[in-house]
């Protein structure tokens, strides 16, 4: 059984006890989150499609840990005008485990 849930923009297609990786969550580690934006739940070859959420499905999850992704640097220069602008930035991120679909 796994299901395609949205969150942070994004759409992630999960299944219990796997971890996957988002956008910052609120809540620290160990705290059970709750999907509920569903798109599409899939149990024994049958699957449900919502339009645009599947009514009465959800998915549970627990807070593995608060993150950050990798640096990733801008770096603009401009020729023959001695202007350079660098920054850097890293995302915040959330690692939360699947513990159940529920629907």
């Amino acid at each position: 059984m796994f299901a395609v849930i949205k969150t942070g923009g994004k759409q992630y297609r999960v299944a219990a006890d796997e971890k996957i990786t988002v956008m910052s969550l609120e809540g620290d580690a160990g705290s059970v989150i709750t999907f509920s934006d569903v798109l599409m739940v899939e149990k024994d070859g049958a699957a449900q499609v919502g339009a645009p959420f599947v009514a009465g499905a959800s998915v549970k999850a627990e807070i593995v840990e608060q993150t950050r992704g990798p640096k990733v640097i801008s770096f603009k220069k401009r020729r023959r005008k001695n202007s350079k602008r660098k920054r850097g930035h890293r995302q915040d991120l959330t690692v939360v485990r699947i513990t159940e679909v529920v629907g």
